[in-house]
């Protein structure tokens, strides 16, 4: 199987290093890669916008609207 990106290329050659995985399995994935240009990672980390906090509603009941104060010489509609 392949190598899919630069980043996986460098992780098994880490656990080459160390020891985890066979020098033989490094070569076989690497010579199925070949000369392919690979991407630096296959998905991008993805910037997350930070999330608002619903505001808490208030503990105390709702109360009455007010009617707003009429300025000095606004009349009243008149209803028919």
């Amino acid at each position: 199987m392949p190598f899919k990106s630069k980043a996986q290329r460098r992780k098994f050659a880490e656990l080459l290093v160390k020891g985890e995985i066979s020098p033989e399995t490094f070569e076989e994935w690497n010579r199925e890669t070949g000369r392919a240009k690979l991407p630096e990672r296959v998905h991008p980390k993805v910037r997350t916008k930070a999330r608002r906090k619903a505001k808490a509603k208030s503990a105390r009941p709702a109360e009455r609207r007010k009617p707003k104060a009429r300025t000095p010489g606004t009349r009243r509609r008149a209803t028919t």
